[in-house]
């Protein structure tokens, strides 16, 4: 009797995951079970990979803002719609976390003030979309904006400036 691929596989993953992690707990190997350290150096922790705001703002969030500004055009009528705007409101939410590792020298409070309302508005976003509430979630976004844009007005002389 043949042994089906998928227990296989299964068996193939458990062997690995005690291999490398040295237990059961099912956490894969690299991942860690909330409330437990990272690291056990504490001088490793977040670092900027581009000194440039100007580039990490083009290539972190443009992008995605670029995608969500089409997705929010008029309510998703399909399911592959939705996904689409629950990972781009979650990677905008969760790149202003980025942002905390850039405070610049000067006004520093005024930016982690800026970076927590709009991940703080990306995550309303984010809930909206996937309580497929399209009035919260347009709501949402417009907020989100209107603090990435009070930030661009206070860091960028009002450059940069996003619309819905």
């Amino acid at each position: 009797m043949k042994t089906p691929v998928s227990v296989l596989v299964l068996s193939s993953l458990l062997a690995l995951t005690v291999w490398t992690t040295g237990d059961l707990s099912g956490s894969p190997a690299g991942y860690v079970v909330a409330g437990t350290p990272t690291t056990t150096n504490a001088a490793e922790g977040p670092e900027v990979v581009e000194d440039s705001m100007h580039e990490f703002m083009e290539y972190v969030f443009q992008p995605t803002y670029r995608r969500l500004k089409v997705t929010m055009a008029a309510e998703p009528v399909d399911n592959s719609g939705w996904k689409a705007l629950k990972s781009d409101s979650l990677i905008l939410a969760e790149s202003c976390n980025l942002l905390f590792a850039r405070l610049p020298e000067k006004n520093a409070d005024d930016w982690a003030r800026h970076a927590t309302a709009s991940r703080s508005e990306g995550s309303a976003l984010y809930q909206a979309a996937r309580g497929k509430d399209f009035v919260k979630a347009t709501s949402a976004y417009k907020r989100m904006l209107n603090n990435c844009n009070a930030c661009h007005r206070q860091f960028e002389n009002g450059k940069h400036i996003l619309v819905p």
